[in-house]
């Protein structure tokens, strides 16, 4: 008996998604994370890598997947991500957050805020007034009807990544996936021309 593996619903959006790379790279990466996540925090070094290595054949979008029953601040941290995506720094906050897992409170999240150049007016107000919690919800509801059981999980190409997260199993599950779709490159035309004896 065939098993059907879970695929991404819905599909990438650039209009709407969170996009680093080119959208027409021939592989495309997807991450639900969770700022919170001790093991999205080693994930995030290994997506920058992976990033780094296949250079314009990689498309990479995150979406959140807030784990509120574990990581009580990773919803106020996704929303301050958000919040910063409204100013064009969604990039900006993801890397910080990351890289400062542990400093998570509202205060810190007003200092990354203003760190990266933020309207702090704006930020401050749209956190308070929640109007980015909508945004959140559909990314964490996307998740749960893609199948994910825990974060961080990856999708390449619309098909969950069912091994681990690590640098080597992700570059292999890529490559192969580059190699087939590369594979049906169209043929070269080659020119002829009539020679006269």
């Amino acid at each position: 008996m065939e098993t059907t593996l879970a695929t991404l619903s819905p599909p990438v959006d650039p209009a709407r998604d969170h996009v680093r790379g080119s959208t027409h790279a021939p592989a495309t990466l997807v991450e639900y994370g969770d700022f919170q996540c001790p093991y999205c925090g080693d994930a995030y070094p290994v997506v920058r890598e992976l990033l780094e290595r296949f250079g314009d054949q990689l498309c990479f979008v995150f979406r959140h997947m807030p784990l509120g029953d574990l990581h009580p601040r990773a919803q106020p941290a996704a929303q301050a991500a958000e919040a910063a995506g409204a100013q064009d720094r969604f990039w900006e906050m993801h890397d910080r957050l990351f890289t400062h897992q542990l400093e998570l409170a509202d205060a810190q999240l007003r200092s990354h805020a203003e760190a990266i150049g933020l309207d702090l007016d704006r930020f401050d107000h749209e956190l308070r007034e929640g109007i980015h919690a909508a945004r959140v919800e559909e990314d964490y509801r996307s998740g749960v009807r893609s199948g994910i059981p825990s974060t961080p999980r990856f999708f390449l190409n619309g098909v969950i990544h069912l091994g681990s997260p690590t640098l080597t199993e992700l570059e292999e599950a890529i490559s192969t996936e580059l190699s087939a779709v590369l594979q049906y490159e169209p043929p070269r035309r080659v020119e002829t021309r009539n020679t006269a004896d």
